[in-house]
C-alpha cells in the first residue's frame, strides 16, 4: 500500500519518508505487515489458495445430460469451502478447461456448470492436475446416498444419463424456501382402523402387516366407488404408526386433492406433504425440504413424487398405473410404476398398485409371484358395480333412432330413466384417435404374420405392418378365417348439442381438456366428459353412456384393448351401484356402444379387469409382446438410425423389427416427444429382445448412443432418439 501511494507523489521522495521515520513508527509499520492477512485468492478461481487439509478431492457430478459425460469429475477443495462442501451439496464447477491451462498446478478455465458434490476422497484417481471447485452454491445436503443409487439404477434401466434422473428426481433451488425452518416432525396416532378395506378378502391383513413393520406386496383391484382415497390414506396411516414413511403417486392434480383431503382427515394437519409440479417452484421445494429433513414421512403427488427422499420408506403407493401422466415426456422417460418397483427393490419396502382396472404389468407381477392380489369376492363387486348394458352394430343397424340422432333407443331410455333419479355421464372419445385395421367379419385387430404388429392401410396398395413395415397381400384373421379388413369408426359428433336439443329442459355440463370439472351437484343433470376428466358427482351418477367404443378399441395401440377398458371402468366406478348408494336412489346403469362379444366389452359386463389382464398377458407372451419381452425404439433420419444399428452392440437374441417411416410432423403443429422435426421424414425401428435381456439392451444401446453423441459433438454423425420401453409400439 505505502507503495502504491509512494508512486503517487513521487516513488523516490516516498520512499526516503519512511526510511526517516522515528523508530516508534517503523516498528508500528511492522507490527501492521505482520497482522495483515494474506491476499485473499479470487472466487471461482481460486487462484494461489491452500487446499483443504483433509479429503482435499471432491467428486462431483457435472450437470451435463449427455450420455458420453455420464460420469464423475474430480475437483480440488479449497480450504475455504472445506466445511460447506459436504456431500450431497449443490456446486458449481469449471467445466471444459484443457491440459494446456494450468497454472501453478491448477487446472483453470471452463464455462461454470451446476453439479452435485457426491464423494469427498483423500487422492483422485486421476493423474492430472485438478481445478478447483468454483463454489459451493447452498450447504442443504439436497442428494442423499439412498437418492443416487436409486438414480443411477433409473439411468441404467431406461438408457439415460445420471445428470438427466437427477433433474427429475431434486427440485430446482429456491433460496427462499431454503431459509425457513422445516417444523417440527408431529406425533402421528396409532394404528387406523380397517374401515372399508374390510371389503377385500385380504384387506385387513394387509393393513396388518404394514403396521406390524412389514413389507407386503400387492396388486389391488378397488372396488367401485370413491373410497379408494381413503383406503390409500388407511395404508399410509398404518405404515406411520409403524415408526416408518409412506409414499403415494396418483396421476393427476385432482386426485391429489382427494388423496390429500383423506390424509388431512385420518392424520390431521401437517402430517403428510403434497408434492405436484404445478405448486410453484417455491411451494414445491418447500415441501419437498421438509420431507428431505424428515419434518414430514408421508407424501402424496403426481409423477413428480416418484423420486421423494421419503426417511425410513415402508410403503410405495401407486393408483392407476395404466394412466398416461404415469410416463415421464422428460428424458430419460421412465414410468413411476418402475419406479417405484425398483424403490421397493431398494428400500425392502411395501408396495401397492391400485386401479379399478387391471393392466398387464400390474397381472404379471401377481402371475410371477412378486405380488400378492388383493381383490374383493364376487358378492362384494355385484353389489357395488352397476348394471353394464351392451350396444353392438346389430342392434345400431335395427334402430331408427341410432341413425337419426347417432345415439341408440336403449341409450334415450337410460338418460331420460336416470335424469329422474340425478346426474347422467356421457363419455365421449377425444377427437384424433387414428383408427387401424380389423378383420370386417368379428373385428379381431389385424396382425402381422411375421412379428404380429398392427396393420395399417395405405393410399394406394396392400395393407402394410407399422411394426416391420412388410406388405400383407394374403391377409385372413386367426379368429373367423375372414379375408375383409375394415376401418374402425372414429370419434363421435355433436353429442352434446344432440342431447342438449333432446333434453332442452336439463342443464348440459362438460368436462374436458380445455376446462375440466372437479365434482358436480347430485341434481339432475347431463355431463358430457372426455375420458380421464370425468367428474365426480355427489351420490354417484345415476346411469352412463360410453359411446363410440370402437373410437378407442380402433386406435393403432398394443394397449388399446386395456386402455378402454380402464377408461370405460373409471367413467362406470362412479355410477351407482346396484347395492343402496342413497335412501330411494335405484343401482345405476351403464350403456356402452361397442361389440359385445369383444374381450374389453365382457370385461366390463362382468367387471372382471384381472381376469382380462390375465389373457392379455398370456397372448402376449405367446406373440413376444411386452411386458414379457422388452422393446426399445430407435428413431432418426433413415441414415442415422442404420448407423446406430450397425454400430450397436446388441445381445445375441435381439430382433430389429422395421425401420418403417414416422408420420411427418406438420408444420405449425404442437410436436410430440419423440417425433421428427416439422417437414423432416424419420424412420423408426424397434428392437425386441426376451426376457432376461432387458438390462443388456439398455446397456447396449446407452453405449452405443453415448460414442454416437461424441461424434455428432465434434461436428460428426447425426443424433437419434432412442426409448426404452416406448408406450406407442402400435
Amino acid at each position: 500500500m505505502s507503495s502504491e501511494n509512494g508512486q503517487g507523489s513521487g516513488g523516490a521522495d516516498g520512499a526516503r519518508g519512511a526510511e526517516g521515520a522515528p523508530p516508534e513508527q517503523l516498528a508500528l509499520i511492522r507490527e501492521s505487515v505482520r497482522q495483515a492477512k494474506a491476499p485473499r485468492a479470487k472466487p471461482r478461481t481460486w487462484r494461489g489458495a491452500a487446499l483443504a487439509k483433509e479429503l482435499p478431492v471432491a467428486r462431483v457430478l457435472v450437470d451435463k445430460g449427455v450420455l458420453h459425460l455420464d460420469r464423475y469429475f474430480d475437483y480440488a477443495v479449497p480450504e475455504e469451502l472445506d466445511a460447506e462442501a459436504q456431500p450431497g451439496v449443490r456446486v458449481r464447477v469449471r467445466f471444459g478447461a484443457g491440459r494446456h491451462r494450468v497454472r501453478d498446478g491448477r487446472r483453470e478455465g471452463g464455462g461454470l456448470i451446476d453439479g452435485f458434490l457426491v464423494a469427498r476422497l483423500a487422492e483422485s484417481d486421476y493423474s492430472g492436475p485438478l481445478a478447483a471447485l468454483a463454489q459451493v452454491v447452498s450447504p442443504e445436503v439436497v442428494l442423499s446416498e439412498e437418492l443416487l443409487s436409486l438414480a443411477r439404477v433409473v439411468a441404467d434401466r431406461y438408457a439415460g444419463s445420471l445428470a438427466d434422473v437427477l433433474q427429475l428426481a431434486v427440485p430446482p433451488r429456491n433460496a427462499r424456501a431454503e431459509k425457513a425452518v422445516s417444523p417440527a416432525a408431529l406425533p402421528v396416532g396409532g394404528v387406523p382402523e380397517v374401515g372399508s378395506w374390510g371389503r377385500y378378502e385380504r384387506g385387513g391383513a394387509f393393513l396388518e402387516a404394514l403396521a406390524s413393520g412389514g413389507a407386503p406386496r400387492a396388486v389391488w383391484n378397488a372396488l367401485p366407488g370413491p373410497e379408494w382415497s381413503g383406503e390409500l390414506a388407511r395404508a399410509v396411516g398404518a405404515t406411520l404408526a409403524s415408526g416408518r414413511g409412506a409414499l403415494v403417486v396418483v396421476p393427476d392434480g385432482r386426485a391429489v386433492a382427494r388423496v390429500d383431503a383423506a390424509l388431512t382427515a385420518l392424520l390431521g394437519e401437517g402430517r403428510h406433504a403434497v408434492l405436484t409440479a404445478d405448486a410453484g417452484p417455491e411451494k414445491r421445494y418447500r415441501e419437498w425440504l421438509a420431507v428431505r429433513r424428515g419434518a414430514v414421512r408421508a407424501v402424496v403427488g403426481t409423477r413428480a413424487a416418484m423420486f421423494a427422499p421419503v426417511r425410513d420408506l415402508g410403503l410405495v403407493a401407486l393408483w392407476d398405473d395404466g394412466d398416461d401422466s404415469h410416463s415421464e415426456p422428460h428424458a430419460p422417460q421412465p414410468h413411476a410404476r418402475e419406479v417405484l418397483l425398483l424403490r421397493a427393490a431398494q428400500d425392502k419396502c411395501g408396495f401397492l398398485l391400485g386401479s379399478w382396472s387391471c393392466t398387464v404389468e400390474a397381472a404379471q407381477l401377481v402371475e410371477s409371484g412378486w405380488a400378492r392380489p388383493l381383490v374383493a369376492g364376487r358378492e362384494q363387486v355385484r353389489g357395488v358395480a352397476p348394471l353394464v348394458r351392451t350396444v353392438g352394430d346389430g342392434d345400431l343397424a335395427r334402430d331408427e333412432a341410432a341413425r337419426a340422432a347417432r345415439l341408440p333407443t336403449l341409450a334415450w331410455q337410460v338418460v331420460r330413466d336416470g335424469l329422474k333419479h340425478g346426474p347422467v355421464l356421457v363419455q365421449v372419445p377425444r377427437r384424433g384417435y387414428v383408427p387401424r385395421l380389423a378383420c370386417a367379419r368379428c373385428r379381431e385387430p389385424a396382425r402381422c404374420r411375421h412379428c404380429a404388429g398392427p396393420m395399417e392401410a395405405r393410399d394406394a396398395g396392400a395393407p402394410w405392418c407399422v411394426w416391420c413395415g412388410r406388405e400383407e397381400t394374403g391377409w385372413h384373421c386367426p379368429e373367423c378365417g375372414g379375408f375383409r379388413l375394415r376401418a374402425q369408426i372414429v370419434g363421435a359428433r355433436r353429442t352434446a348439442e344432440e342431447l342438449g336439443r333432446a333434453f332442452p329442459a336439463v342443464p348440459v355440463r362438460t368436462s374436458g381438456r380445455e376446462h375440466v370439472l372437479d365434482t358436480v351437484p347430485g341434481a339432475p343433470a347431463l355431463v358430457v366428459s372426455t375420458p380421464g376428466a370425468e367428474p365426480v358427482a355427489e351420490g354417484g351418477y345415476a346411469a352412463a353412456l360410453l359411446l363410440d367404443g370402437w373410437a378407442m378399441l380402433g386406435r393403432p395401440d398394443l394397449r388399446a384393448g386395456e386402455d378402454a377398458l380402464r377408461r370405460w371402468m373409471a367413467a362406470a366406478a362412479l355410477v351407482r351401484g346396484q347395492g343402496v348408494r342413497g335412501e330411494g336412489a335405484p343401482g345405476g346403469t351403464v350403456v356402452v356402444v361397442a361389440e359385445p362379444t369383444l374381450r374389453p366389452v365382457q370385461a366390463l359386463v362382468r367387471w372382471d379387469p384381472v381376469g382380462h389382464a390375465v389373457r392379455e398377458l398370456a397372448e402376449r407372451a405367446e406373440l413376444g409382446f411386452p411386458p414379457v419381452s422388452r422393446m426399445a425404439s430407435v428413431a432418426g433420419t433413415a441414415e442415422a438410425v442404420a448407423g446406430f444399428l450397425a454400430a450397436a452392440e446388441l445381445p445375441g437374441d435381439a430382433e430389429v423389427l422395421g425401420p418403417v417411416p414416422l408420420p411427418v410432423t406438420a408444420a405449425g403443429r404442437p410436436r410430440r416427444v419423440g417425433a421428427p422435426p416439422a417437414g423432416e421424414r424419420w424412420e423408426r425401428a424397434l428392437v425386441r429382445v426376451p426376457p432376461g435381456s432387458g438390462a443388456a439392451l439398455a446397456a447396449a444401446l446407452k453405449a452405443a448412443q453415448a460414442a454416437r453423441m461424441a461424434r455428432a459433438g465434434r461436428g460428426g454423425e447425426e443424433g437419434v432418439w432412442v426409448r426404452i420401453d416406448p408406450p406407442d409400439i402400435g
